[in-house]
């Protein structure tokens, strides 16, 4: 019986790993890599990678297959955006 129980928790767990996407913003320069959840405003992403690249936010695009990314956007309203997605800046 106690198997029974192991088996469950094991997949109670396995969805909150599919809650998570890795995505790497690059500037061509720089490549940062985020592990965000699906419902994490991109705009949290945005700040990120400006601080650590050093960028003034209001002057970077931040662009996902020639779409630009806006910062109230999520990776569930950008619905191409997957696990390992690119997400390209530009000043």
């Amino acid at each position: 019986m106690s198997e029974e129980s192991d088996q469950g928790n094991k997949h109670e767990q396995e969805p909150q790993q599919t809650e998570h996407l890795n995505i790497k913003v690059t500037d061509n320069n720089n490549e940062v890599f985020f592990k965000i959840k699906k419902t994490t405003a991109l705009k949290k992403l945005m700040d990120a990678f400006c601080d650590r690249s050093g960028k003034n936010p209001s002057s970077v695009r931040f662009l996902f297959d020639g779409q630009r990314v806006q910062a109230t956007d999520s990776p569930d309203s950008v619905s191409a955006l997957m696990d390992t997605s690119e997400i390209g800046s530009d000043l």
